[in-house]
């Protein structure tokens, strides 16, 4: 069977281009927006703490020499964890502006944002579960930052429906061409600067408020 679900607003069922997708429409979307502020504050307050748990670890992770590998791994899982948790929320309560942070950059560095983003989600739906963080990453001593993430085998896929194995394997593909080989301050560096960009754009009081000129990811 494909992979449907039914609009939060109108219920009616929808195929979804996205994994975070709620509703049918964009119409849809700022017709529920408009008829639950209350929910639109408690996703603000939610967006606000997830984000400074992100600012913190992967702050952490990039400053960090860790004593043993195992406390490395750690600090990693716990930066994939919430990297991929603001990037969901953004995603499902923020799609336009997300779209257009995106949007605002060269075509290529749009495409390392978004796969590097899609290898994360890779990773927390396969660190734990199905893989160990040493299957994932190739520790090198010293600095977490100067680790590289390994290529890994093609995931297993049959048990999820049709569109659930093609957003797994656009993950898994994502990974491959963008994290694999590279090292985990690059990804991590590179994740955290969009996504808190992503954020502050969602912030803005008024919808009418400048953007910046340029930005560099």
């Amino acid at each position: 069977m494909a992979d449907t679900r039914h609009c939060e607003q109108c219920g009616t069922e929808f195929a979804p281009r996205r994994e975070h997708a709620r509703f049918c429409s964009a119409r849809c979307r700022v017709a529920w927006n408009r008829e639950h502020t209350s929910e639109r504050a408690a996703e603000e307050s939610a967006l606000d703490w997830s984000v400074t748990a992100m600012r913190e670890t992967t702050g952490r992770l990039l400053r960090m020499t860790p004593r043993d590998r195992s406390r490395g791994f750690a600090v990693i899982s716990e930066a994939v964890w919430w990297v991929t948790i603001v990037d969901g929320t953004l995603v499902r309560y923020h799609p336009d502006t997300y779209d257009g942070v995106l949007d605002g950059l060269p075509r290529a560095r749009r495409r390392a944002i978004e796969e590097t983003l899609g290898g994360l989600r890779f990773v927390r739906n396969r660190m734990g579960h199905h893989l160990d963080p040493d299957d994932f990453i190739q520790s090198a001593g010293g600095r977490i930052t100067a680790w590289t993430w390994k290529p890994v085998p093609e995931p297993p896929l049959a048990s999820l429906p049709p569109r659930g194995q093609a957003w797994e394997m656009t993950r898994y593909r994502a990974y491959q061409a963008h994290l694999a080989g590279r090292t985990v301050g690059d990804t991590f560096g590179r994740a955290a600067v969009f996504l808190e960009l992503a954020t502050d754009r969602a912030k803005l009081a008024s919808p009418a408020a400048p953007l910046p000129q340029s930005i560099s990811l």
